[in-house]
């Protein structure tokens, strides 16, 4: 379990964060949500340890994470930044291979190797392994970086908003993937997303953050509702139950259901 307690993040003397408490399951999938601004990403960026917090604590199971040495760290906490950018000529199947530099450091080994071919396989990747990342999609692309970070075999993933600019096949496929590392493998999947019925429908836990706070943070079925998505997005909701899942309808609601 990942925790934040008292956690406190300002750029000079604007504050980004303020008193952020909240923890995250392990083997779930927890989608962090809010409007722009509120915060998601400098949240997923402290717990990546690639910015420090102004105050406060974070741990990953009861350890300090600042007390964990970056190479160790590297194989706990694996994190796909947003538009990730590469300016090397580089194939899907040596792309892959970056994820296992916190344990090859660059002398790839048979355990390697099998790491790499497994996360492009898990993501049925195989037809696409020596094709060039700069001649795939965008959807192509993201999934190539996604298969990187699995192949770093690190108990958390962390996304910042992995879903950004994709068409919806690519998007569910995305988050498919997301949801089976957590139900197969027992992987915790901490992420940004917009698109709260991508959130809804696919996360066991959520996150909801407005104005450098946690707005709302529990079970999906608990902040998934009307009253709790209108303070959050100043927006009114409909939300609409059929099976296991939600849709969260927000283009005109009152219309909707006067036509229900």
């Amino acid at each position: 379990m990942i925790s934040l307690s008292h956690v406190y993040k300002a750029y000079g003397n604007k504050p980004v964060l303020t008193d952020v408490s909240v923890r995250f399951p392990s083997g779930q999938i927890t989608s962090l949500i809010g409007p722009n601004g509120a915060g998601k990403t400098t949240l997923l960026m402290l717990i990546a340890r690639l910015q420090a917090a102004s105050g406060g604590e974070l741990s990953i199971e009861g350890r300090d994470i600042g007390t964990i040495p970056v190479r160790d760290y590297a194989k706990r906490v694996a994190t796909l930044r947003q538009a990730p950018e590469f300016n090397l000529r580089l194939t899907v199947d040596e792309l892959v291979a970056f994820g296992r530099f916190p344990y090859s450091r660059g002398n790839m080994t048979s355990a390697d190797r099998e790491a790499v071919d497994d996360a492009i396989c898990f993501l049925s990747l195989q037809k696409l392994r020596h094709a060039y990342i700069d001649e795939l999609s965008g959807g192509q692309r993201q999934m190539a970086f996604l298969a990187m970070t699995i192949a770093q075999q690190t108990d958390y993933l962390l996304l910042d908003e992995p879903l950004n600019n994709l068409d919806m096949k690519h998007a569910v496929m995305i988050m498919r993937a997301l949801r089976r590392l957590c139900d197969e493998q027992g992987r915790t999947v901490i992420l940004v997303v917009h698109d709260i019925n991508f959130a809804a429908n696919y996360s066991d836990h959520i996150v909801a953050m407005k104005r450098g706070t946690v707005h709302r943070s529990g079970p999906v079925a608990e902040v998934v509702n009307e009253d709790c998505l209108r303070e959050l997005f100043d927006l009114d909701f409909e939300i609409l139950r059929g099976g296991p899942g939600f849709v969260c309808n927000y283009f005109n609601p009152s219309t909707s259901r006067e036509l229900i």
